[in-house]
């Protein structure tokens, strides 16, 4: 698991609009808020991007992009930001490759019937990254839930010493890089 002070995994993601989004396009201009979900409409997921999409002006003016991350193709991204009214960028790790890199690909256990061997399905654990602009973790949140996470990171961004936020001009900017 990654710890506060950590240097963050490099991503390279499309979004929902297949435009390709780095880690590395944020440095030295914006902190990036890089939250993880499950799947795309469901409950809490929905209730999670809402709410960050809700206060993305306010993660704005205090220098911080958000993006969220799951295993969802880009078109379920478009359909769930498009049926929810959502800002926030969305971006596709189909192959799990960021999520194993920030350590919150699960193995979890599958109910089998009586005498068959034990299986296991792969599950993204709902987890929240607060990496400053020189790429450095700030906050490694394993196991977040959903309802109020994005009221409590927007604290946590806030709580930053000025020097390791972004500017607020750089975070508008950074949300169409």
């Amino acid at each position: 698991m990654l710890q506060p002070g950590d240097r963050a995994p490099a991503f390279e993601l499309p979004d929902a609009d297949l435009e390709v989004v780095t880690l590395a396009q944020f440095a030295g201009r914006s902190t990036v808020v890089l939250y993880f979900y499950p799947k795309d409409d469901t409950p809490g997921c929905t209730i999670e991007a809402v709410e960050f999409s809700e206060r993305l002006d306010e993660f704005e003016r205090a220098g911080a992009v958000v993006l969220g991350v799951s295993r969802d193709d880009v078109d379920s991204h478009g359909c769930f930001r498009d049926k929810h009214g959502l800002a926030v960028r969305l971006l596709s790790d189909c192959e799990l490759d960021t999520a194993r890199a920030y350590g919150v690909v699960q193995e979890r256990p599958v109910e089998t019937v009586a005498g068959a061997p034990m299986r296991t399905r792969t599950a993204v654990q709902r987890s929240t990254f607060l990496i400053d602009r020189d790429g450095v973790i700030r906050e490694a949140m394993y196991g977040v839930a959903a309802r109020g996470h994005a009221a409590q990171m927007l604290d946590k961004v806030l709580a930053l010493p000025r020097a390791q936020r972004g500017s607020a001009a750089a975070a508008r900017g950074a949300g169409a890089a």
